[in-house]
């Protein structure tokens, strides 16, 4: 889905703050990235994307469930479909990182395969720096 439009416009400004580091749309273009939205019921509930970062690696990027799926296997399925779709453009391995107040985000990687790894991406805000071969 492109990201620039609803719902995974509205979607990616819930989530944005004031200290992120930004990922524009064009990030997320095709055929080297991607932006995927999840529908609970006809209703908008997650989104993510993948962007490259090397020939091999993309990373994950904008995971966001709202809050009334979460703590029902939403991120864990967006993740799961965000690897599938780097995967499919030929990645061998992604990366991701995720402040300091996402504890069950560093559970759900970690649970899912993530090793950490250094700062890769100079995120000043990040506490968490994954990477998982494909």
């Amino acid at each position: 889905m492109d990201p620039a439009l609803p719902p995974a416009s509205e979607l990616l400004a819930a989530m944005e703050g004031d200290h992120m580091p930004s990922a524009k749309p064009a990030d997320f273009a095709p055929p080297a990235g991607t932006f995927l939205v999840g529908y609970h019921e006809g209703e908008p509930v997650c989104a993510g994307g993948i962007k490259r970062i090397a020939p091999d690696a993309a990373e994950i990027k904008r995971m966001y469930v709202v809050p009334t799926a979460r703590r029902r296997g939403v991120a864990r399925t967006l993740l799961g479909a965000l690897e599938t779709a780097a995967r499919e453009r030929g990645y061998a391995f992604v990366r991701l990182d995720t402040g300091p107040l996402q504890r069950g985000a560093m559970t759900l990687y970690a649970s899912e395969g993530y090793t950490e790894i250094g700062n890769f991406n100079a995120n000043p805000i990040a506490a968490y720096w994954g990477e998982k071969a494909l």
